[in-house]
């Protein structure tokens, strides 16, 4: 699936089976939830954390796709081409970083 793809299925299951996108407030404050239960995982399953019963079942990859769903519905609801501004984004970093990491001493 394209990223593109991948925008046109979210549109269309939210106006189908979630009726209309929750306001871009509401969205904003899904994601950081969802960021959150990412990094519950992350700190579990890779940090010194440990697991508590009710973490057990939490999968990584079931997270993530969540926090993708809340970024492309504000994308959508907001009229960004994901596709287009990943482009743009990749260009930026490009240019920016372009010696940057390499000179990094910390990165070898």
């Amino acid at each position: 699936m394209t990223i593109e793809q991948a925008q046109e299925t979210v549109d269309n299951w939210i106006k189908t089976t979630g009726v209309r996108y929750f306001n871009e407030l509401t969205n904003m404050a899904i994601l950081t939830e969802e960021v959150g239960e990412v990094a519950r995982i992350i700190s579990r399953q890779y940090g010194e954390q440990s697991f508590k019963p009710s973490d057990k079942d939490k999968v990584l990859a079931d997270e993530l796709a969540d926090v993708l769903f809340v970024v492309i519905c504000l994308a959508n609801q907001t009229g960004i081409n994901l596709t287009e501004a990943l482009q743009n984004n990749l260009e930026k970093k490009t240019l920016r970083d372009a010696d940057r990491h390499q000179q990094n001493e910390k990165l070898r």
